[in-house]
């Protein structure tokens, strides 16, 4: 994807040290690495003209466009990713070249570019997403014409990040900023700006102040919501591993007393290792409504609501496949009984984009509907607010505020102001006959398997997944079961019905078992769309025996075995694998570097890869099915002379890896 949440929104969580480092920058590349970006762009383009071969131009030229993209210029980085790809860079150019168009609306050549990706890497299907989001995109930027709306940047908006505005006093707007008076003396490395904190607009002075010092803080703070009475505020606030050994965000509440904020708490409900963001209460300050990246939630962020409680919040609850896909539902906010929010997965115009849907009974919810443009654009969209203290007139039907990145704003993110007006008329049509609506929900799936880079190699790049004909999926629910065959291009196809929930097993001869689940409750009966369909994507990944796989993100402590924090996530997903796959028996491997006596790092090998084998067996793994192998420095990834190896090869030859047995 563009530039989106892990570059500007969701950067809140991917904590640096917050350390400088006090080596000089002698070139390009280091600078790019430090994140010091306006610095690399300088060296880089230097670097690049001097550059002699047609592969250093295009490592160059890739590095200038990333950096140009970090730096919120997509439309500079656009020539650069040609110029890396056409310098042979490959697809990664290529990919951020289509993206970068599409950021940009020029959604004709980003379309082209990402059909050009597809053939690239041998699978059309990878991009077909993008190409008819670019596709809808044409047609919607020529509804433009005739839009209703009509939006401005405000002037409080600096050249840093602001966004995520929620009402306060009259005329007054809390919003979210890592401008330069933010607390703190630090810079966030991931931006290079301050960290972020909360800040009070006056819209009528333009004046801008930091909000209350009790709750502004050293750490990330972001989007906020009050009750009715303003007496009560939820907001986001992001730990740093460096000072609190923990990286998440939580949900922290404050209420007012007299003039102050009492000291934040953490809400009742919130989860270890588990982040939450930008919360939304409902007018009577009865329910709270929030996204998290939850083990329980449909993948990426989802969004959920939590009833109130007299001692505080029920558990969250996960809202339908309506609202939630496996991409991104983000900043959600509340009109009465339309609910609007962010979302990276439905069709699109670019990284973000804002969509509403509006309850339908109890706990149930319409389709979500894409506001188009000019609320949304190429960049990310987000944070929208509808002004209930605006009464509408003759001319305008109402008012709000939203955020965006899209380049005619001040800065990375800004907040802009729209007015709906009165839209067009629509000429006379002749009135078709009523007919009894019949409702259908679709499931359309497809089972799919990676590309690699080098084919038959596990550990080369991934470039894409292509359709996986041949394979099997069985579909549960309730107490029955289903057997479907996929066709040649890995598809299937099953009608849904209410309020059921679906489990499915893909399998194919030569790959391992995957799993995916569907759930149909919490979809309400639209009468806009009385048909609806959905999407569900399973990919098996190829059943390679007697080959070492790299476990990516296995790190440990100097000199020690045990298995660190960090590392429990990549052990979790290879338990959940063996979990689908029963039949199969897997050696754990570690391997050291040249470095330290071979003996010494045999020994250390053999009781870091028993560690991960116990650590397996603690998540149900029958220990029969596990074997540990310390192979010290005797079979290296890279093979380079001891004395000479860079410290990138020393790190490629420190790995944990696993094979499947015969």
């Amino acid at each position: 994807m563009p530039k989106t949440l892990l570059t500007t929104l969701l950067g809140l969580i991917l904590f640096a040290s917050a350390c400088t480092f006090v080596e000089k920058i002698r070139d390009g590349d280091t600078a790019f690495d430090r994140k010091q970006y306006a610095v690399a762009i300088t060296m880089l383009k230097k670097e690049h003209d001097k550059a002699k071969s047609r592969v250093e131009k295009g490592k160059k030229a890739f590095l200038l466009g990333e950096a140009y993209r970090l730096t919120d210029q997509a439309a500079q980085s656009i020539s650069w990713y040609q110029r890396a790809y056409d310098n042979s860079y490959g697809v990664d150019a290529l990919k951020q070249y289509a993206y970068a168009l599409k950021q940009t609306e020029q959604y004709a050549e980003a379309k082209q570019a990402f059909k050009n990706l597809g053939i690239e890497i041998g699978s059309p299907y990878e991009y077909r997403r993008e190409i008819q989001a670019c596709e809808k995109a044409i047609a919607w930027k020529e509804e433009e014409k005739n839009t209703a709306y009509r939006i401005k940047s405000l002037p409080i908006n600096s050249s840093s990040a602001d966004y995520s505005p929620t009402f306060y006093a009259d005329q007054q707007l809390v919003f979210t900023s890592d401008r330069s008076n933010s607390v703190g003396e630090e810079a966030y490395n991931w931006t290079g700006n301050k960290f972020s904190d909360l800040f009070v607009a006056d819209l009528q002075s333009n004046t801008v102040e930091s909000f209350s010092p009790v709750i502004n803080s050293e750490q990330n703070e972001g989007s906020v919501a009050f009750n009715a009475s303003h007496t009560m505020m939820i907001f986001t606030r992001c730990f740093s591993l460096e000072k609190y050994g923990e990286q998440y965000c939580k949900l922290m509440l404050s209420e007012k007393e007299g003039e102050s904020w009492t000291s934040p708490i953490t809400l009742n409900f919130i989860e270890d290792k588990v982040n939450y963001m930008h919360p939304c209460l409902s007018e009577d300050g009865s329910l709270l409504y929030f996204s998290a990246e939850h083990p329980d939630g449909w993948g990426g962020y989802d969004i959920f609501v939590a009833e109130r409680n007299p001692d505080g919040w029920d558990q969250p609850r996960l809202l339908s496949r309506s609202v939630n896909t496996i991409g991104n539902e983000l900043f959600p906010t509340l009109d009465r009984d339309t609910l609007y929010f962010a979302s990276d997965h439905h069709p699109g115009m670019g990284g973000l984009d804002i969509f509403r849907v509006h309850q339908l009974g109890s706990q149930r919810w319409s389709l979500a509907q894409n506001l188009k443009g000019p609320i949304n654009s190429g960049g990310d969209d987000f944070g929208l607010i509808i002004d209930r203290s605006f009464e509408p007139t003759e001319d305008v039907r109402q008012k709000g505020y939203f955020s965006s990145s899209r380049m005619t704003g001040s800065g990375s993110d800004d907040i802009f102001a729209f007015e709906k007006g009165v839209p067009p008329p629509v000429a006379d049509t002749v009135t078709a006959p009523v007919e009894e609506i019949v409702y259908e929900m679709i499931l359309e799936g497809y089972v799919l398997e990676k590309i690699y880079q080098t084919a038959n190699d596990p550990n080369s790049t991934v470039l894409g997944r292509k359709p996986l004909p041949g394979a099997v999926v069985e579909v549960g629910f309730n107490e029955g079961t289903e057997r479907i065959e996929v066709d040649e291009n890995g598809y299937f196809r099953l009608v849904l019905a209410e309020e059921m929930d679906y489990d499915f097993l893909a399998k194919r001869e030569g790959y391992l078992n995957n799993t995916d689940r569907f759930s149909t409750r919490g979809i309400g009966q639209d009468p806009a769309e009385p048909i609806r369909r959905f999407e569900i994507e399973i990919v098996l990944d190829k059943l390679f025996k007697n080959q070492e796989i790299v476990l990516e993100n296995i790190y440990y402590d100097f000199n020690e075995s045990f298995i660190r924090k960090d590392a429990q996530p990549t052990l979790n997903e290879l338990a959940a694998l063996l979990a689908k796959n029963p039949d199969i028996s897997i050696q754990l491997s570690s391997h050291t570097d040249c470095r330290g006596q071979d003996r010494y790092n045999e020994r250390l090998s053999q009781d870091r890869a028993q560690a991960a084998v116990d650590y397996l067996i603690t998540k149900g793994i029958p220990a029969e099915r596990l074997t540990a192998k310390g192979y010290g420095e005797n079979v290296p990834s890279v093979d380079c002379l001891c004395s000479r190896c860079s410290e990138e090869e020393h790190q490629a030859n420190r790995r944990t890896t696993f094979k499947v047995l015969e």
